[in-house]
């Protein structure tokens, strides 16, 4: 045998060149073949050669055989060709058999929004939720900052106060102040610790916004004088919770992560602040109802409509609300109306007051029948043990609710309820989630709806009012909100119309519901109930009219009902219908 040299053409690019790799690499193995079979036949003449040289010799002929026979291909192959002789192509010299795929690890960028904690890819500069930008000035200049921009590019301020203003308001602060703040910075050390795929919404940057809106405005500081802070003592929190509940708060200062429910955390600073939290609210009450201010808002957090009398649950650690309410009755108030606007159900709230005839508690809130959290505020659900009708539950059956159905409620249930039962002092547990943007609640009211029922509850219990923040999660949308409740309780105007408030179906419904089970004990509701029935009775007449209407649109003539488009004539006028 002789060595030979095997040339494979390969196509491409519609011609053919030479595969030299193939070629450089039997080339080799041909030529040691070569040279063996030289050594055997010369080893052939000596008498002397052992069996072992011998079968070694036969070895290699077999080798050398196996690579020709792997060798004698046609010049020209083709894609068939290559698949049947695949044994051709192995490479003997090589092991594969640990070879792994390269894997590539792409990395995607990408950022959440600090307006509503979205995830958005790096090559967007908007949000594709709320349309922020990515690098907004939100948390420098409030909502004043633009959406669209990140230069520092403003909204005009309608009330900002100049540098001398704002001088002028903090001197005369301590001594003529009509509404107070309640604000600390130490309350911003509340976080989450761990680092998960997405932001909580509970978060530092909520009272950030907040107080930069306030700050863009004048309001705070400036019209708006404080408070000072401190931590609510061990007594004043045992009248609302448990003392297995304070301990269990109470040990998240040994812990550097801790969680009471999945979405419920807490690290070493949180305790601190769920006190200083309900400190603030328990000494506003107290400072509003003495007459030392007229009125006040606690720009506070952790929120804490959800934190029960045994347990802490919906980012609530303490009860702002119901601490600010027996700090007011310890200052004198026998009666406190509270009114919970934030989109889910203060079941904490009720749950401490549930038998208390002196606080009424009225809650607006998406409900769908238990399916939205917390899944409690059902209309039936009015109280126990002789305190029946004392609590108030206006459960929404979806979202989107906005301004038209809260003040539509407002005037039929809240206010009549609250103006009979004549409080002595007034809380809204002002959770700002319902507002228009919100990723939590997915409402649609807008900050002229906040300040119309801010400014409605305002005229209750001589406008003793505290405004305490529970929710809210946008943060465009809660500082927009929280500046134009506060504009309220500095005396601003409302300039709403609330003469031909129309309702949706869905908020008439509701609202209709609530009557028919609160006028048992309130029978001042009577009327209204009488009121809205025709009401609802009318918009079934104009629905079924409407529906006619739009059936009837043409009207075939009389004689197609005997002619070749009888077919067509009963279609027209409802007579036949089409699956």
């Amino acid at each position: 045998m002789v060595s030979e040299t095997v040339q494979v053409s390969c196509v491409t690019n519609g011609g053919t060149k030479s595969n030299e790799s193939f070629k450089r690499k039997h080339l080799g193995s041909d030529e040691h073949a070569s040279a063996s079979r030289h050594d055997s036949s010369d080893a052939k003449g000596d008498i002397g050669t052992s069996d072992r040289d011998m079968a070694a010799n036969i070895n290699e002929d077999t080798q050398v055989d196996d690579a020709s026979k792997k060798v004698r291909l046609p010049k020209e192959l083709t894609f068939q060709d290559m698949y049947n002789n695949q044994d051709a192509f192995d490479d003997d010299d090589e092991d594969d058999s640990d070879w792994e795929p390269v894997q590539k690890h792409i990395e995607i960028l990408k950022w959440f929004c600090t307006n509503c904690t979205m995830v958005n890819l790096d090559d967007v500069f908007l949000c594709d939720i709320c349309g922020e930008h990515k690098e907004s000035g939100i948390l420098r200049h409030g909502f004043y900052a633009s959406p669209f921009s990140p230069e520092v590019e403003l909204i005009q301020v309608e009330s900002e106060a100049t540098g001398s203003e704002k001088e002028i308001w903090s001197e005369a602060s301590a001594s003529n102040c009509s509404t107070a703040v309640g604000f600390d910075e130490r309350m911003l050390l509340h976080s989450e610790v761990e680092i998960k795929s997405h932001p909580h919404p509970e978060r530092p940057d909520r009272l950030r916004a907040i107080a930069a809106s306030l700050s863009a405005a004048g309001i705070f500081p400036g019209k708006c004088c404080p408070i000072p802070a401190r931590e609510i003592t061990l007594e004043e929190l045992q009248m609302v919770h448990s003392s297995e509940h304070i301990e269990v708060v109470e040990l998240t200062r040994q812990m550097f992560s801790s969680y009471f429910t999945p979405d419920t955390y807490a690290n070493e600073h949180s305790a601190h602040a769920a006190r200083l939290a309900a400190g603030l609210c328990a000494d506003l009450a107290s400072a509003i109802f003495s007459g030392r201010v007229r009125n006040g808002f606690a720009l506070v957090r952790p929120p804490g409509h959800h934190a029960g009398v045994t347990q802490a649950m919906g980012f609530c650690l303490h009860n702002n609300a119901a601490v600010a309410a027996l700090a007011a009755q310890a200052a004198g108030a026998k009666k406190v109306l509270i009114v919970d606007w934030d989109v889910h159900h203060g079941n904490g709230t009720q749950e401490i007051f549930d038998q208390n005839k002196s606080v009424l508690y009225i809650s607006l809130h998406r409900h769908e029948g238990g399916k939205f959290y917390p899944g409690t505020g059902s209309v039936f659900e009015v109280g126990t043990k002789g305190a029946e009708g004392y609590c108030v539950n206006i459960p929404w059956s979806r979202g989107g609710v906005g301004d038209n159905d809260y003040i539509f409620a407002f005037q039929h249930v809240v206010l009549p309820i609250a103006s009979k039962f004549a409080p002595d002092f007034t809380i809204i547990s002002a959770g700002f989630d319902a507002a228009r943007g919100d990723p939590l609640g997915c409402c649609d009211v807008t900050p002229a709806g906040y300040t119309q029922m801010t400014h409605m509850l305002s005229t209750l219990s001589g406008g003793k009012l505290l405004v305490v923040l529970e929710g809210g999660y946008n943060l465009r949308s809660i500082s927009s909100s929280a500046t134009a409740v506060i504009k309220v309780l500095l005396g601003g105007s409302c300039e709403c119309e609330l003469e031909n408030i129309v309702p949706s179906k869905a908020g008439l419904l509701t609202v209709l519901e609530v009557l028919k089970i609160q006028m048992k004990y309130w029978p001042n509701l009577s009327s209204s109930f009488e009121k809205l029935q025709l009401q609802r009775a009318m918009y079934s007449v104009e629905k079924k009219h409407k529906q006619v209407k739009r059936r009837r649109v043409f009207e075939p003539p009389l004689w197609w009902r005997w002619g070749r488009k009888q077919l067509l004539f009963h279609i027209l006028t409802g007579h036949f219908h089409l699956k």
